[in-house]
């Protein structure tokens, strides 16, 4: 396995599966990892890049304090056999006028009101980053997991707008056995808030149970207030558009809510999710 940081090095990466992360590698990072090992099989190259990305945090102090674990994060691409690390500085990834550069974000991440409201620039940050890793690698594939749901509708959005000859693979979300989808941020909660942050997939199931978007969207925010969480958002929504739910079509309900201290996302289809046995 090789770390490249250099961009001209990405040529001798050819038909490249790329896993976009931004390091301190976990399981759901694995899963990823995993799923672009088997579908590049013999004659793609998998690539992880490790970049942690300036352009989407809104504080200076949150990019200063992303944990860099670039050794470890080695280790672990090394036994799920990925070929090559891409592991760039930022001016390699933003060369003078780069940041510059318009971006026109597509209506999946300025309209439906979830993470574009909450969390403010930083899709703009993400579309950035993103759209330059896919022109450096020129990745036939790119991997993403499906619990940054909007990110993943983002991304397809990218790939049309910007004309890309790739694909989007997404990845179930990984959850721990207990139900919780499987975050970096997990490691933050409290005992208690840990106990309480299982309300939020609980509420997925809930809202599942019913076929009317406004009676699950309720049913929904009544588990979470009976754990004593007040949601940012749970909603239920058509799961392409992110738009209102549309016959026929399929839905998802998302949600993202503070515990504790930690700001938890989680999503599922809709209707009737079950959480795995």
């Amino acid at each position: 396995m090789r770390i490249v940081t250099d961009i001209p090095s990405l040529a001798e990466l050819p038909n490249a599966h790329l896993v976009p992360t931004m390091g301190a590698l976990h399981d759901g990072h694995a899963a990823l990892i995993r799923n672009a090992r088997e579908h590049a099989g013999d004659d793609g190259t998998v690539v992880v890049s490790i970049f942690v990305n300036p352009a989407q945090f809104n504080e200076p102090s949150d990019f200063d304090a992303y944990p860099r674990t670039l050794d470890t994060d080695a280790a672990i691409c090394a036994r799920l056999g990925v070929d090559a690390i891409f592991a760039p500085a930022v001016e390699a990834m933003y060369p003078p006028g780069e940041l510059e550069r318009p971006v026109e974000l597509p209506s999946v991440a300025t309209e439906p009101g979830l993470e574009d409201r909450f969390r403010p620039g930083h899709f703009e940050g993400v579309y950035r980053v993103c759209r330059r890793l896919f022109e450096v690698t020129g990745a036939r594939r790119a991997y993403f997991g499906e619990k940054d749901w909007q990110q993943l509708q983002l991304m397809r959005a990218l790939v049309a707008q910007e004309s890309l000859p790739l694909e989007i693979v997404p990845v179930p979300t990984v959850r721990e056995r207990d139900g919780i989808a499987l975050s970096s941020r997990n490691v933050h909660l409290t005992t208690a808030d840990r106990a309480r942050a299982l309300a939020i997939s609980r509420a997925l199931v809930e809202a599942g149970r019913h076929a009317d978007p406004d009676a699950a969207e309720a049913a929904g925010a009544q588990v979470l207030r009976a754990s004593d969480i007040r949601p940012e958002y749970l909603a239920v929504r058509d799961a392409e558009t992110l738009g209102p739910v549309r016959p026929g079509r399929p839905g998802r309900v998302l949600a993202a809510a503070p515990v504790g201290a930690t700001r938890l996302i989680d999503n599922a289809p809709w209707p009737g999710f079950t959480l795995p046995r």
